[in-house]
């Protein structure tokens, strides 16, 4: 095919197509217009829906933020001010432990000085206590001593009387048989 034909049968196929919007123009013409208007109208009232909704969506999603940041900051402050709590009570409990560590280490250090005084004065005491129990020891001891020193004494002042009195019962045995001879007689 050439291009005059080609042109031509386009030419034919739109005069065509524009006979048949014609007798479709005059057949449903004025069901199209009506049909049309009412496309139109809707979309219209379609397009004005979607744009409340789209207003109302857009309102009740700028409150649903706005409530969502107050939560989250009212969530923010309260941790916040739970952590700030948590702090100041941890900051003083470990000044509450240290002030006890430092009272329990006064007491401890109190405890071991009098203790030490305490054991001191026990040891000092137990000296004393030894010393005058070994004075008073030493004094029986002496007394006793002094005691069996005069007892012995007297044992053998008594034991001189029966050497003296065996002697004269001796001699008075010997003069009662006669034999007893003076010496130097």
């Amino acid at each position: 095919m050439n291009e005059d034909a080609k042109v031509e049968n386009r030419n034919g196929a739109i005069e065509e197509s524009g006979k048949v919007d014609r007798i479709r123009d005059i057949l449903f013409g004025s069901q199209m217009r009506d049909y049309d208007g009412r496309f139109q109208r809707l979309e219209e009232h379609l397009a004005q829906e979607a744009a409340e909704i789209r207003a109302v969506v857009q309102k009740r999603l700028e409150t649903l933020e706005n409530f969502m940041k107050g939560e989250v900051e009212s969530i923010t402050n309260r941790a916040d001010a739970e952590r700030s709590e948590r702090s100041s009570a941890i900051e003083k409990l470990g000044r509450d432990l240290a002030e006890a560590a430092k009272n329990l280490e006064s007491r401890i250090k109190n405890l071991d000085e009098q203790t030490a005084k305490e054991t001191h004065a026990l040891r000092q005491q137990q000296l004393d206590q030894s010393k005058a129990l070994s004075e008073e020891i030493r004094e029986k001891h002496d007394q006793m001593k002094a005691s069996l020193d005069r007892e012995a004494e007297q044992i053998r002042g008594a034991m001189t009387g029966r050497e003296a009195l065996a002697e004269m019962l001796s001699e008075v045995a010997l003069r009662l048989k006669n034999e007893f001879r003076v010496p130097g007689a």
